[in-house]
Formats: structure tokens, C-alpha cells, sequence
């Protein structure tokens, strides 16, 4: 018999992902939406349904961050841009669960930081769980296909993406693009820009139950032959439009994980990096070998309905919003702590399908 209990839901900020995350809480019949975080001061007061441009909830957005944790909540759906330790430990302490989109996979990344969370949930009883599209429900694909083997030699996640239309200077300049392509600060920046792939490379080894000598990150960047106008920016000719890391897992020398992303805009790079599709491609090496192409596309209503290009941009808030709220009732289900997919069972998508 399915499970259709009603998980009770506050949403925390309504950027791009937190939208998505609105507008499929609202539909699902298995959730309820009872608050809304608003991180800008405009926002505060406003209908949350019309702040994610659906129609009014008769739920009102509020900084009022006390009053939301009053209100008891099963989980909250955090989808800020970047995590805030401060604020997840305040959220976590009070006993509420929390499935986070926020650059979020282990926590590995954030030192210090992740014992003061791990602390939180052990003190309210809570767990928080991340994911995303990539990194996060890619990594899920790969460890299922990685059941059919009896062997595994080499995990590949490799995404390419031509962003050319996507335009996020504040989350695409931190990674390298725009920097001048023979600034010295530019070689480290992949690596920092894209570090929460080492927790998704972390993610991996720990489902095949193997500890790994390093992990480390292999850089790549392309030029701009020409200056190349955005929507909010322009990159100049002699900077980066092309962006290419390889987090790679390794034991004894050998790459057993390699999780890359090669991300690029325009027509005019140098090298000329030629992608095959925008989407991943995993790869298990072993016995079998298991190929997966995995993209998307959106759905004939979608395509009937959309005035121009930037109307398909919400396929990847889509995508980035539904994993952690598909975890929702694994995650009120677990024992108190961070949790990542090898701690939780094989989510559902529950609440989708149309009537």
C-alpha cells in the first residue's frame, strides 16, 4: 500500500531553485507547505505562490525565523545558493530535518563546519540531507547501475553542458569563467569553484565500500577568441568561456572515480572543445561494462506553451529541487545526522503523476 501521508514543509528562500521547489510542493498531494523563509526584505509579507509566480497559497513569506521552527515543521526544503552553517545549525538544534540543494552532498568540504551540523542534528534529533541534479542525482544513477556488476574497475560521471543562454555570473565566475586566460590566479579556481564534486566523489567510494588514497582535481580551461556578449555580461576575447574539472578518486596511483564537468559558451573557444549532447554520461567499467546516457528534454505542453528560450531554463531548477524533496520522507524517517543516499532508501516519486 503506498505511503500517502502528508509531510508538513517550510521553504527556505524562493530564488530560481526555490521556485521550482514551491511550485511542486504546492502540487504534490503528500506535502503540505506551511512557511516560507524570505532572505530579501521585499519579499516579506508577500503571497509565497505569487512570489513563485503560481497564484496565491495563503501562505505568507517572513524572515521571522523563530516563528517558522515554532510552527514544527517535518522538514525544511533549504535552497539557498550556498550553505550557511550558522543558520542550518539554528534550524537543525530546534529538532527540525532539513533536505538541502545548497551545495550540500557530505559536507566534507566545510571543515569544522560539518561537526558543528553533525552536533545540531545529535542535540535536536534532526538529519540533513543534500543533493541536486549534479552533483547528487547523477551519482544515484551511477551507484544503481554499478548493482549489476560483479565487478568494478572504474566509476565515470562525465557532464557537458553548453551554457552559452545560462546566465549566472555570481555562480560561473567563481569556477573561472571571464578570468583572463593567463592570470595565475586562475589555475586553482575549477577546483574551488566546483569543490562540493570531491563530496560527490566521496558519495561514490563510500557505495562501493573503498577508502581512497586522495582525491584530486585536473583542470582545464578554454578561451574566447572574440568578445562574447551574455545576457548581464560580456566575456572578453583572451578569457575563459570554457571550464573543464575532473575530480578524480584514487587508489594507489589508479582513478577508480572520475567525476568531471566540461561546461562551455559560444562558437569562438580555443581549443575548439566539441561536446556530444548536453546531459552525463556514466560509465561502469567492470564486468559488465554499463553505459548510461542520461539527458532531457521538456514535455510537448512545455513546448507549446514556452514564449522563448529562457522558458526551458526551469528544467534545471526542476531537476535541482526535486531530488532533496523526493528525500523528504526517507529523511524524517532516519535516525538523527547528516545522511546522504547510501544512509536512505531508494527515494520514490511520490505525489507526480497527474490526476
Amino acid at each position: 500500500m503506498p505511503n500517502t501521508a502528508s509531510y508538513r514543509v517550510v521553504q527556505w528562500t524562493t530564488g530560481n531553485v526555490g521556485k521550482s521547489s514551491v511550485a511542486a510542493i504546492a502540487r504534490n498531494p503528500t506535502l503540505e507547505l506551511i512557511g516560507c523563509y524570505a532572505w530579501s526584505e521585499d519579499k516579506v509579507g508577500r503571497d509565497v505562490g505569487e512570489l513563485a509566480g503560481i497564484g496565491p497559497l495563503g501562505v505568507s513569506a517572513t524572515a521571522d525565523v523563530d516563528a517558522l521552527l515554532a510552527l514544527k515543521p517535518d522538514a525544511v526544503v533549504y535552497n539557498p545558493m550556498w550553505i550557511d552553517v550558522d543558520e542550518l545549525v539554528r534550524i537543525l538544534e530546534a529538532g527540525v530535518n532539513v533536505v538541502a540543494s545548497a551545495s550540500f552532498i557530505t559536507g566534507g568540504n566545510l571543515g569544522d563546519g560539518r561537526d558543528r551540523l553533525a552536533e545540531a542534528c545529535q542535540r535536536g534529533g534532526s538529519t540533513l540531507f543534500g543533493s541536486g541534479v549534479s552533483p547528487g542525482f547523477a551519482e544515484l544513477l551511477a551507484i544503481v547501475a554499478g548493482t549489476a556488476c560483479d565487478r568494478i574497475d572504474k566509476v565515470t560521471i562525465a557532464e557537458s553542458a553548453d551554457t552559452t543562454l545560462y546566465d549566472s555570473p555570481d555562480t560561473e565566475r567563481p569556477v573561472g569563467f571571464d578570468m583572463a586566460i593567463d592570470d595565475p590566479a586562475l589555475e586553482p579556481m575549477a577546483a574551488q569553484g566546483t569543490a562540493v564534486f570531491a563530496e560527490a566523489v566521496q558519495l561514490v567510494a563510500d557505495a562501493l565500500g573503498i577508502e581512497l588514497d586522495e582525491i584530486t582535481c585536473v583542470s582545464e580551461y578554454a578561451q574566447t577568441t572574440e568578445d562574447l556578449p551574455m545576457a548581464s555580461w560580456t566575456i572578453k576575447a583572451g578569457h575563459v568561456a570554457g571550464v573543464f574539472a575532473s575530480w578524480q578518486g584514487r587508489i594507489d596511483g589508479r582513478t577508480v572515480i572520475d567525476i568531471n564537468v566540461r561546461w562551455k559558451k559560444g562558437q569562438t573557444l580555443e581549443p575548439d572543445w566539441q561536446l556530444d549532447g548536453d546531459g552525463w554520461k556514466i560509465t561502469i567499467d567492470g564486468r559488465p561494462t554499463v553505459n548510461m546516457q542520461v539527458g532531457f528534454l521538456p514535455p510537448p505542453d512545455m513546448i507549446e506553451n514556452a514564449k522563448t528560450l529562457e522558458d526551458f531554463f526551469v528544467l534545471g531548477h526542476i531537476m535541482t529541487a526535486m531530488p532533496p524533496i523526493h528525500a523528504i520522507p526517507a529523511v524524517v524517517a532516519a535516525a538523527p545526522g547528516i545522511a546522504t543516499y547510501n544512509d536512505l532508501p531508494l527515494p520514490q516519486p511520490r505525489g507526480v503523476v497527474p490526476r
